[in-house]
């Protein structure tokens, strides 16, 4: 019925796996749990007893792949008619989870479904506070805010599609540096009239990492968007390239890349602070995307 597929790097998800195992197993579910390694140099002690369990399956890859290849692989490895894609740093809040997974799928004639995100209510240590307000306040939405714009709205972290369907589209391979590989597919799937079940059955997002490392990861992202906005028109739909278009239809692109570059370390240090703004944020995004347009 079921496989879910879980890609992990750097990080121990036994946890994960184990709740799952159990889920499926008490409910007596036709159920499967892929996990591969992306050459991870950490926690491989912990993610090895997964192995272990009667359902589940780990493999170690000898050399790193990134995000859309191994979603890619992972796919072409499950059996089951449904794949659920579980980012390795997420916990179910339920603890029918994956029974809520299958009953939507029995039940419903729809072909994608997400189950939505969660962010503990406790605040993060100093230095990691610019994910968990991000999560809180951009990931963590409510079905009905959801239901609102389920393309914009939608993260692989806990989505679920048909074996089948995914085949047709796949991740793109091309993508192979950090971030927009999941809104590429997700729009693949909006040009291809697939609907996405918006559902209440949310994940915890549980790794924050520091704020420091976020703002580089948005770097990269960024980078990875430049090149991708060259190449696909999947990912003209996002909110900073229309701002980017605006920007450039206005011809102030260069005097917002000046302005970032004038103001970059002001701008970074409320964002690694104990308040960073995600209005800040945003005008960095947008300052960092014309800086690099100029490069």
């Amino acid at each position: 019925m079921l496989s879910i597929l879980i890609p992990i790097y750097n990080y121990n998800a036994f946890a994960l796996v184990q709740e799952l195992h159990e889920q499926g197993v008490r409910n007596a579910l036709e159920f499967e749990i892929i996990c591969l390694d992306d050459a991870s140099s950490e926690c491989l002690f912990y993610n090895q007893a997964i192995a272990q369990l009667k359902h589940a399956s780990y493999t170690l890859l000898p050399h790193n792949i990134g995000r859309s290849s191994i979603r890619n692989l992972l796919v072409s490895k499950a059996k089951y008619p449904w794949v659920l894609f579980l980012d390795c740093d997420t916990f179910p809040q339920r603890n029918d989870f994956v029974s809520e997974y299958v009953r939507w799928m029995n039940s419903s004639t729809e072909k994608a479904f997400f189950g939505g995100l969660l962010y503990s209510d406790q605040k993060p240590e100093d230095t990691a506070v610019l994910r968990w307000v991000f999560g809180t306040q951009r990931e963590a939405l409510t079905v009905a805010q959801r239901q609102k714009n389920p393309y914009q709205s939608s993260l692989i972290s806990n989505f679920a599609i048909q074996r089948s369907v995914f085949k047709t589209l796949n991740f793109d391979p091309k993508i192979e540096t950090y971030g927009y590989e999941d809104y590429a597919f997700i729009q693949q799937l909006q040009a291809h009239q697939i609907r996405i079940k918006q559902i209440q059955n949310p994940v915890f997002h549980l790794n924050l990492e520091t704020s420091k490392l976020f703002v580089s990861k948005t770097r990269t992202a960024l980078k990875t968007l430049l090149t991708l906005s060259k190449s696909s028109p999947l990912v003209a739909d996002t909110k900073l390239l229309k701002t980017y278009k605006l920007l450039h239809a206005l011809r102030i692109t260069g005097w917002v890349a000046v302005l970032f570059q004038k103001h970059k370390l002001r701008l970074e240090s409320n964002l690694t602070s104990p308040k960073p703004s995600l209005l800040v944020f945003d005008l960095y995004k947008i300052g960092y995307f014309c800086y690099l347009n100029t490069q």
